[in-house]
């Protein structure tokens, strides 16, 4: 049974400015006879009154069916969360605050192994908090605490808990709530075109969890694979940094767009990426849109340990990475080819605590992080028959190391082919900020012979994923 009791301290917060603004709207509708509310911060219920709030209520259910003889998982979560940001103080200065609670109201032992493999579960528990399964009910975040000050005609500067927007740290919200960051990030937009972002980040709080972590902390908190002599890897409680720094460079330059960016984690690693997308002129709603990336990852320091075997990234080891898209809009959906090749230099790597990968052929429920020597290629289609519909149809093939290549194969993953199956709906009316989201994916070996053992199909191949969501933003 749910213990309702159980509310967070940021909830009642919420609740009571939320109390105070309705109760002065209230207020003075019955003194000032429904005259204009003064805009005015002269006073603290005014002042409140100007802010905004949000919310978000979200559904989710989940559910996996692997090959027989293995086991299958499914869970039903709920949540709901309210934010609310002020008004300007002296035009210049914000403040914005938010949480999140969710339930699991349904689902399988998300704690037990499977007992053919002795591996966990892998996607069901990532809706709720990956490091006690068990946790039903005491699933509570502060999400957002920042100060923001805007200068300038657009650029401001926020030092705080926050949501972040960077190629490699980003939300990653594929399940109840996504991944946050804390730290300080400038965003300058004093020339046309041109978008400057730096940050400096110290926290983490990746989704899948309810707790804040340091840099270091918050790698390994996801499994952690094994390392290029194939023992199971040990970074995990054992990374030393001092945090993230962030700079990246956006130019619109007519219909090309450049993108340049860095992520520098202090002791472990560095990586440079650069991405170009040149679209071409809009001529009776239909487009063409060409795009490459590439970046280039090297060690930091002692890779994050002084014991080798400790270390995040292994010394003396470059990873190299390109990946292209092609793509043609037309009024009613689009359709687009995507290639991307990690080369044999190493691995590929970048906590999955973090964020998703930025290649283009990344398709939702798999991804090719901490791999080297991948081939890759898929395509997206997509159909919007109206603004209340759209659908998807995506599909590729990932050609990988094979899994006992240690030295590239981080998590024993065969070459796999992957279909995903997708339809949103947006309601309008009465229903307006309502919609429902359903993905289904279709998982399978590419190569019948790279299959050593179980351990390399459970939750990973030869499998079917499904997902239905339901949110409501107000």
């Amino acid at each position: 049974m749910l213990n309702y009791l159980k509310i967070p301290l940021w909830a009642i917060l919420l609740s009571f400015i939320d109390a105070s603004v309705e109760a002065q709207v209230h207020s003075s509708q019955q003194f000032t006879h429904k005259a204009e509310i003064p805009d005015s911060t002269a006073d603290l219920h005014h002042f409140f009154q100007r802010g905004h709030f949000h919310g978000h209520a979200r559904s989710y259910w989940m559910g996996t069916d692997n090959k027989k003889g293995l086991s299958d998982a499914y869970a039903w979560g709920v949540g709901a969360g309210i934010g609310y940001q002020t008004p300007r103080i002296a035009r210049h200065v914000e403040l914005g605050l938010s949480g999140f609670f969710m339930f699991n109201v349904l689902s399988s032992d998300l704690s037990r192994p499977d007992p053919k493999t002795g591996l966990p579960n892998r996607y069901e528990v990532g809706l709720f908090n990956l490091k006690d399964p068990k946790d039903h009910e005491d699933l509570d975040r502060l999400e957002e605490l920042y100060l923001r000050y805007h200068f300038g005609k657009r650029s401001k500067v926020t030092l705080g808990r926050q949501i972040p927007h960077s190629p490699f740290i980003n939300p990653q919200d594929g399940r109840m709530r996504p991944t946050l960051t804390e730290g300080l990030a400038l965003e300058w937009r004093e020339l046309p075109n041109t978008v400057v972002q730096a940050e400096y980040l110290f926290r983490i709080s990746p989704r899948s969890t309810v707790e804040w972590y340091g840099v270091g902390e918050s790698m390994g908190l996801y499994p952690v694979g094994i390392d290029s002599k194939g023992n199971p890897s040990q970074y995990s409680g054992h990374t030393e940094t001092k945090g993230v720094f962030q700079l990246g460079v956006s130019q619109k330059m007519g219909h090309l767009h450049v993108h340049i960016w860095d992520n520098y984690v202090g002791n472990v690693f560095n990586t440079a990426y650069a991405k170009a997308e040149l679209t071409s002129p809009i001529r009776n709603g239909y487009q063409w849109h060409v795009g490459l990336q590439a970046g280039q990852q090297q060690a930091l320091g002692n890779g994050g340990n002084p014991v080798p075997e400790k270390a995040y990234f292994p010394l003396n080891v470059n990873s190299l990475f390109f990946s292209g898209r092609i793509s043609y809009k037309a009024p009613q959906g689009s359709i687009a080819l995507n290639a991307t090749r990690i080369t044999a230099h190493g691995r590929y790597l970048m906590p999955r605590e973090w964020g998703r990968e930025p290649f283009y052929t990344f398709l939702p429920r798999e991804r090719n992080e901490g791999m080297g020597d991948v081939t890759a290629g898929s395509i997206n289609v997509f159909y919007t028959p109206s603004s209340h519909w759209k659908w998807e149809l995506s599909s590729g093939i990932y050609s990988l190391p094979k899994q006992n290549n240690f030295r590239l194969n981080k998590y024993g993953m065969p070459s796999y082919r992957q279909l995903n199956l997708g339809m949103s709906y947006h309601f309008t009316g009465l229903l307006k900020g309502l919609d429902a989201q359903l993905l289904v994916v279709r998982k399978d070996r590419l190569r019948k012979a790279d299959i050593l053992y179980d351990r390399a199909v459970f939750n990973k191949v030869d499998m079917n994923h499904y997902n239905l969501i339901i949110n409501y933003h107000y």
